[in-house]
């Protein structure tokens, strides 16, 4: 089982590393913002595998909900500069 672990965070790091490349050479910033949203999703969904492999995934879980909680605000405060201020 953690074999499976392991491939799928070497496939997600190569997600990830397409969208580096999203996020520095996006034509706009929604494309970028985009990347940026896909890149933390993919860091979240990394450190719950990595939980399971090190088989302490209660203490991985409660990491990736704080980092979620914290790119969620993130993105909210970035999209409100965006879009002005009649959000």
């Amino acid at each position: 089982m953690q074999v499976i672990f392991f491939i799928l965070m070497i496939s997600i790091i190569f997600v990830m590393g397409a969208m580096l490349q999203r996020l520095f050479y996006g034509p706009t910033i929604y494309d970028r913002m985009n990347g940026l949203g896909v890149i933390g999703a993919d860091t979240i969904l990394l450190l719950v595998l990595f939980g399971y492999i090190d088989g302490r995934p209660d203490m991985y879980v409660d990491i990736a909900i704080s980092y979620a909680f914290l790119g969620f605000i993130g993105s909210v405060i970035v999209a409100k500069y965006l879009g002005g201020k009649n959000i």
